[in-house]
């Protein structure tokens, strides 16, 4: 079943009037969540189940989508698996408390951001709007952004790209986001709050600072030669997390 919340557009503000695709199995979650958004602007779609969110991106594909983790028949995270592999839209998971596993899954799978429910609508509009500006900030064509070369690793902002000894590291959008935000400051230390507001656009308030530690966990998994003895993506402790650069 899939059902549409909110005014359509005219056909002049159809490209300025982002569309969400709200994915619940339970119709009060789902309608709280479409009914939050809708009254922000947005064109919110609504599927109560993973097939029908897969039907309803493959007939008209949203900008993003809200997409809850634990469903009967195909779970968030299959869903996610194949909105992520077939078309590369940018995905928020609604978790519970308890699902802490499953978030940190999600989060490896590439989901761009999750909300824990019982959630602030404040809160996810918030995260909304943080994912869909960093999908639709465009590259400026006439000034492309430098590689940033270290050594061994060569992190390109323009092409989305990490190069490690010549072979390309797979990253998810949030893991190349938090690498680039380093590396653009080589030495200089960030908290884990600074990193929050920085890269993901919230707060220590609505999001939990482990997000950060998780983060930075895989980046080190995948750049470094030895990830329990860091030589780039260095712990200070008791404050955060600094890039050094090699020499």
């Amino acid at each position: 079943m899939t059902t549409s919340t909110g005014t359509p557009p005219s056909s002049g503000e159809a490209l300025a009037v982002p569309r969400l695709l709200v994915v619940d199995d339970m119709a009060d979650t789902r309608r709280l969540v479409a009914s939050a958004l809708s009254r922000q602007g947005f064109l919110v779609e609504e599927a109560d189940s993973g097939a029908a969110a897969l039907a309803r991106v493959a007939e008209q594909r949203p900008d993003l989508v809200l997409l809850d983790i634990n469903m009967p028949g195909m779970s968030g995270l299959e869903v996610m698996t194949q909105l992520r592999q077939g078309y590369g839209l940018p995905v928020i998971l609604l978790t519970g408390r308890d699902e802490e596993n499953d978030r940190v899954l999600g989060l490896e799978l590439g989901a761009d951001d999750y909300v824990i429910k019982p959630f602030y609508v404040r809160e996810l509009v918030a995260r909304t709007r943080s994912v869909l500006r960093r999908g639709q900030a465009p590259a400026a064509p006439t000034a492309p952004r430098p590689v940033l070369e270290f050594g061994p690793l060569n992190v390109r902002p323009l092409e989305r790209e990490v190069v490690v000894n010549g072979e390309v590291v797979e990253m998810t959008p949030k893991e190349f986001d938090l690498l680039v935000f380093l590396v653009s400051s080589p030495r200089a230390v960030f908290t884990r709050k600074a990193l929050l507001d920085h890269v993901w656009g919230s707060s220590a308030e609505w999001q939990d600072p482990a997000t950060v530690t998780e983060h930075v966990r895989r980046l080190r998994k995948k750049l470094e030669a030895d990830p329990e003895n860091p030589v780039w993506l260095r712990t200070v402790r008791g404050v955060g997390y600094r890039f050094d650069p090699p020499g």
